[in-house]
């Protein structure tokens, strides 16, 4: 979760980095053969490491906007663009710690909803395409309508057939080769599943990454990188690819949580898989606020407020649950988080 940094990154991650900070190096080389290099990780035919996948949406609608035009890019919001329409289905105009809407007008975009907060269709990204469309925009994230909505590869079919450019911002996804095969410039978190330091991946096709790298010399300087948080990246992405499935080990860890079902009045707690589709496995806890003699918003707050601090991901606690993720978990993490729901619930020790 980017309120709570995100990630920890690994000793040789950070040993990557005091390397990369205490060198020197031409930063323009640093650039090209650092993407270089993550272009062969996610196989792309290029790519550029950029500070997080928020300036990744910024700075990947500025490319497509002015099309590598050196003087529109310097000149973002002062040059009229005609050709800025970006188009999102309505249920992607998400507010993910910034609005979607906000990266898009700070590329020099104009964004263009489509469809309806419970629907997006093909059709509704299609019949919207007109000469001032400069993209498709197709958000992949939990935060995001998931009903109803259609596919990041019916997208990628309807931006093909109009000849426009499709964009995916993938952040937060583990399956960093997908995406990149499904749109023209797709957009990855360096610090969420790759666990990096904070930075982000825009990897694509070879114009509009070059296109893009236009915009290190506009918006784009005010959204540098550092050379130790490009090495850091690298490292972790080499760690990364090495990493297996750990689904399964992350269920197992849940059980612990589990074992409370029968334990506690009111509370139960269930496996869930993430909203998203991917392969990530949450535990949730369920309140029934009746018999357990406290809701699910007060048993949150107290885990929060305790004098070790718990954080969930609360997005459902008004309709009664909360959610445990394993995937940060380090040492006896579960076994603290188990003894602390038995004690603000009232329920014993499982010694």
């Amino acid at each position: 979760m980017s309120i709570l940094g995100v990630s920890a990154p690994t000793d040789t991650v950070m040993e990557a980095m005091k390397q990369g900070g205490q060198s020197y190096v031409e930063i323009a080389d640093l650039v090209d053969k650092a993407g270089d290099y993550v272009a062969r990780h996610v196989g792309s035919e290029a790519a550029v490491v950029v500070n997080s996948a928020s300036s990744g949406i910024a700075l990947s609608v500025a490319a497509v906007v002015t099309r590598g035009n050196r003087r529109l890019s310097e000149r973002l919001h002062q040059e009229p663009i005609e050709k800025n329409e970006i188009i999102i289905l309505k249920g992607h105009n998400v507010q993910y710690g910034a609005p979607v809407e906000t990266m898009v007008y700070l590329g020099g975009g104009r964004l263009v909803e489509v469809g309806y907060a419970n629907e997006g269709k093909a059709e509704h990204m299609a019949d919207a395409v007109n000469e001032r469309t400069a993209a498709l925009l197709y958000v992949k994230s939990h935060h995001a309508v998931q009903k109803n909505m259609i596919s990041v590869e019916e997208a990628w079919e309807v931006a093909q057939s109009k000849g426009i450019p499709l964009i995916v911002d993938a952040a937060a996804e583990e399956d960093l080769q997908k995406y990149v095969k499904v749109s023209d410039l797709a957009i990855y978190s360096g610090s969420k599943a790759i666990e990096g330091p904070t930075s982000g991946i825009v990897a694509g096709k070879s114009t509009y990454i070059e296109w893009l790298k236009v915009q290190l010399h506009g918006i784009g300087r005010s959204m540098k990188v550092g050379k130790e948080t490009t090495f850091g990246l690298l490292q972790a992405l080499d760690e990364y690819a090495e990493k297996q499935d750990r689904s399964e080990q992350e269920k197992a860890e849940l059980q612990r949580l589990v074992a409370l079902n029968g334990q506690i009045p009111g509370i139960k707690v269930t496996i869930v898989q993430d909203e998203a589709g991917r392969a990530i496995f949450r535990g949730r806890i369920q309140v029934d606020a009746e018999k357990a003699g406290l809701t699910a918003k007060e048993l949150n707050d107290k885990l929060q407020k305790g004098d070790i601090a718990i954080y969930t991901r609360d997005y459902g606690v008004r309709q009664g649950y909360f959610d445990i993720d394993p995937r940060p978990l380090l040492g006896d993490d579960m076994a603290v988080i188990e003894a602390k729901i038995r004690e603000y619930t009232g329920g014993t020790a499982n010694v």
